[in-house]
């Protein structure tokens, strides 16, 4: 059975830092790109950032380029959100989800504000 666990979420001030965790199992973890997602209440669930399978390459969307940091340890079957410079606007419900499996983690909460 395929079950994604994230953790790390709080509760931090503009400007400050988290990071975040997903531990995998029930699949082959390298073989598969790693995503985070999140959603924020009344809005619709948005792409963070990926890391291919096996390479660890990243790839981000643009409003976190330069803020966050995407990585994985294929040996722990773990994915890391590090996130730095938060804003108020990254608030929501952080997920990790394998791409291509039809699964997803309970999510952590991450709240920015003053």
């Amino acid at each position: 059975q395929v079950q994604l666990v994230e953790s790390g979420g709080g509760w931090v001030q503009p400007g400050g830092s988290l990071r975040l965790s997903c531990v995998a199992s029930g699949f082959t973890f390298s073989r598969y790109t790693m995503a985070w997602y999140r959603q924020a209440p009344g809005k619709e669930r948005q792409l963070v950032a990926q890391v291919i399978g096996n390479s660890g390459v990243p790839i981000y969307e643009d409003f976190v380029k330069g803020r966050f940091t995407i990585s994985r340890d294929n040996a722990k079957n773990t994915v890391y959100l590090q996130m730095n410079s938060l804003k108020p606007e990254d608030t929501a419900t952080y997920y990790c989800h394998a791409v291509g499996l039809a699964y997803w983690g309970q999510g952590t909460q991450v709240t920015v504000s003053s």
